[in-house]
């Protein structure tokens, strides 16, 4: 109380107003809180009534418990509500409390207390506040002072609130409760500097004392401000995550293991999948073992009782430092195990969850624990990749550095993730399987990789698609023809599978009988055509329009140097020159195979001896990169620069095919050929007249060149042919009548006639004078022949030369 009449307070005092009054009421001392509120000095009010000061109103309703006071009464009650008059005469309501005052020298004398009534109302809820947070079993309420010291909790050690979490004393930091508290303090410290609160955040938590166990937490926090809005501290909600956490970071992993596990059908690639999603998100270390027959696409037998699984060895993934991981490697067999419990459980399609002492109990072998366990081993968690009754693989899940072990929950998930993981393992063995005997089927029905004639060198290969896709209807195909003629041959059937691969089993015979009538390429494609056609007629209406096919034919002449081409839908081939320059061939062509109605044109073109020609389906210009136009382009240029190094066929053609690492979803047919030149003096031409006489100087002609050429001992043969070819020809063709011989592996003899008429071969009976002629030379041959021309024919007959 001052001097001058005035009482003065400090801290949560400041906002009570206090009057010291006489027994008849009158103000002998007014504080500054009472100025502040009411506008009158404590000069302008002692000495007065304190009934002036108040409004004459019906009571206000205050806090619970107080009792509105009677201001149309000047006696005072002892506790209760008054309208205090404000500096504009408003009346303010007050909560105000009159002791009385017993001192001898001051009889009657009373101490007025006031509050306001709205601070009075906000004290008593903010106590309540407090004492329902302290009082919570579900909820941690943690009061720091501006040195996120706690001042105030409800989850200090014997305490009911957040049970096995963590307790936090009054007096304690983080540092002394928590393991790892850096980013904790440093969010709880940022809400007191900046005032920004803290919503439901999701927080991991260690104890100092238990540090093997890990809880999550809920974390509200907001700033406390003195009266000048300063901080005074943080005040922080906590409520217990850890079940819905561990429940999130389950249903996370189930997640990842359908998305992740099963997008490929490589068996290797799906054990390599299932080890990375459960590492390190569900132990520190995993292995995938899987049967030895699954590898190979087949199912593994049954076992029971410990017997030897026949696992191997594929998948291991672990992220980080966790120690020696065992002594068995990827790639190696799984030793056998003993008969133990655990193993029977596992053949029976159960998970099995130990510690390590139980593990290394039922092992009871050092080498299996040095081969199997990791050194820092601490839990396994198995599970088996079980399908229809089979065990498939297994899956071992190792915790090292990880304090938690494995739990029921957790032996639940590795169940489920097995289950999904052993269908995609399963299915990618039965595509395995399949797609085996589908290679080995497409692999059955294409050629010889190599050929070598006097005309050409050829070199072919395969790939199929990659990626998982199944194998096509690629292929390609050399095709000797007489006269030293080579045919090269490039198809793409549409689509992929078995029935692709049955497709161009079909067209390829169909290409080798139709090449053995000697028909020109263009005429060719047309017959090839039509039997598409009929082929897609045969379908089922809902396949018909997925079977058609590309295709590519080229003649080669080796005596002509020509080779003449035709196309049916097919990418242009490319030719490498001598000169070191590559181009692709100008072709025109026609529609795809099946199509039918439009006609196919033939290209002829001259290649030198020496040149390189690339036949090839369009999964080769899809490993090239760019469009259409780019990748010829590109594989023009590759093949002229490794044309230039001279290397074989079968080492252009892996160069070819091997660029690019991304998968290609579509197989890839590469023929190569390299051009050869005949002797100079290989081939020999005449040409006679329809007339009888010719027979003789065909003979004389014909008998000459052997002789030059060393082949005297087939001089009778080779007359007695070349008479009856000759007379024939004259006889029912007319002339003129040409002649050819080429001497090569074989002896080449050629007459030509202005006719079509086909000849045919037929025995003759002992009375006919003639019919023998085709007869003779049918029997003095190896083989004969007849093919078109634009204008005539051609009769062939070759014999074999002595080695």
């Amino acid at each position: 109380m001052g001097g001058a009449g005035g009482l003065d307070g400090g801290g949560v005092l400041d906002d009570v107003l206090t009057a010291l009054i006489d027994a008849q009421g009158t103000v002998l001392a007014w504080s500054a809180a009472a100025e502040e509120l009411t506008g009158r000095s404590a000069r302008d009010t002692c000495g007065r009534p304190l009934a002036e000061q108040f409004a004459r109103r019906p009571p206000l309703p205050g806090p619970p418990g107080a009792r509105p006071a009677d201001t149309e009464s000047d006696e005072l009650p002892a506790e209760g509500l008054l309208q205090l008059l404000g500096p504009t005469g408003a009346a303010v309501p007050v909560h105000c409390r009159l002791l009385p005052l017993e001192h001898a020298g001051a009889p009657g004398h009373r101490l007025l207390l006031a509050v306001r009534a709205d601070l009075a109302l906000e004290l008593d809820q903010g106590a309540a506040l407090l004492r329902a947070l302290l009082a919570q079993s579900r909820i941690g309420f943690v009061l720091r002072g501006p040195d996120l010291v706690v001042e105030r909790t409800n989850t200090a050690p014997g305490m009911p609130s957040l049970p096995g979490m963590p307790a936090l004393p009054v007096g304690s930091t983080l540092a002394e409760v928590m393991a790892d508290p850096d980013v904790a303090e440093s969010q709880l410290r940022t809400v007191l500097e900046t005032g920004r609160p803290r919503a439901a955040r999701q927080q991991q938590v260690r104890s100092l004392t238990d540090p093997d166990k890990e809880w999550s937490v809920l974390v509200s926090a907001v700033r406390l401000e003195d009266r000048d809005g300063k901080p005074a501290g943080v005040a922080s909600l906590l409520t217990d995550a850890t079940a819905q956490w561990r429940a999130a970071r389950r249903l996370e992993l189930r997640h990842r293991a359908v998305a992740g596990i099963g997008g490929s059908l490589d068996v290797t690639t799906t054990a390599r999948e299932i080890a990375k999603v459960l590492a390190p998100a569900f132990a520190d270390l995993v292995s995938v073992d899987l049967a030895e027959p699954v590898l190979t696409g087949d199912e593994p037998p049954k076992a029971s009782g410990g017997s030897d699984l026949h696992l191997r060895r594929v998948a291991m993934h672990a992220e980080g430092d966790i120690g020696p991981r065992g002594a068995l490697r990827t790639g190696e067999a799984v030793p056998r195990l003993p008969d133990r419990p655990m193993v029977r459980r596992l053949q029976a399609g159960h998970t099995v969850v130990l510690d390590r002492a139980s593990l290394l109990a039922g092992l009871d072998d050092p080498e299996l624990v040095r081969l199997i366990v990791p050194a820092r081993a601490r839990c396994l968690a198995v599970a088996p990749l079980f399908a229809r009754g089979l065990v498939l693989g297994t899956i071992a899940a190792w915790r090292t550095d990880r304090p938690e072990p494995f739990d029921e929950a957790d032996a639940a998930l590795l169940t489920e993730i097995a289950a999904h993981a052993s269908l995609s393992v399963d299915n990618a063995r039965r595509y395995a399987r399949e797609h085996r005997a589908a290679v080995a089927l497409q692999q059955r029905l294409l050629p010889r990789a190599a050929t070598r004639t006097s005309a050409l060198e050829t070199a072919g290969r395969y790939l199929p698609a990659t990626d998982g896709v199944e194998i096509g209807g690629d292929w390609f195909d050399t095709i000797v023809l007489p006269s030293l003629r080579v045919a090269l041959v490039v198809g793409d059937v549409i689509g992929h599978g078995l029935h692709a691969a049955a497709t161009m089993g079909r067209l390829r015979t169909a290409v080798q009988t139709l090449a053995d009538l000697e028909l020109p390429p263009d005429e060719l494609l047309t017959r090839l055509d039509e039997l598409v056609a009929r082929l897609a007629a045969e379908a089922d209406p809902a396949h018909r329009d997925s079977i058609g096919a590309t295709c590519l034919f080229a003649l080669y002449d080796p005596v002509s140097r020509q080779c003449t081409l035709a196309s049916a839908g097919h990418p242009p081939p490319v030719v490498a020159d001598p000169d070191g320059t590559a181009r692709p061939l100008p072709l025109r062509p026609g529609p795809l195979l099946g199509v039918g109605g439009l006609p196919f044109e033939t290209t002829t073109v001259e290649l030198a001896p020496g040149s390189l020609l690339a036949l090839y389906t369009d999964g080769l210009l899809v490993r090239q990169g760019g469009d259409l136009d780019a990748a010829v382009a590109i594989l023009a240029d590759r093949l002229a620069a490794l044309a230039a190094t001279g290397g074989s066929l079968a080492s252009i053609g892996r160069e070819l095919t091997t660029r690019g690492a991304a998968p290609v979803a579509d197989d890839t047919a590469l023929l190569l050929a390299r051009t050869r030149a005949l002797r100079p003096d290989a081939v020999a031409e005449w040409q006679f007249p329809s007339d009888p006489a010719s027979v003789a100087d065909a003979r004389a002609a014909v008998a000459a060149r052997l002789d030059d050429w060393g082949l005297d001992h087939l001089a009778f043969t080779t007359e007695l042919i070349v008479s009856e070819l000759v007379t024939n020809a004259i006889r029912y063709a007319g002339g003129p009548v040409g002649l050819r011989l080429i001497h090569d592996t074989v002896l080449v003899c050629e007459v030509s006639d202005p006719s079509n008429t086909q000849p045919r071969l037929r025995r003759a009976r002992t009375t006919d004078e003639g019919g023998r002629g085709l007869f003779l030379v049918a029997q003095l041959s190896h083989r004969w022949g007849s093919r078109y021309g634009p204008s005539g024919k051609t009769i062939w007959s070759e014999q074999q030369l002595e080695e």
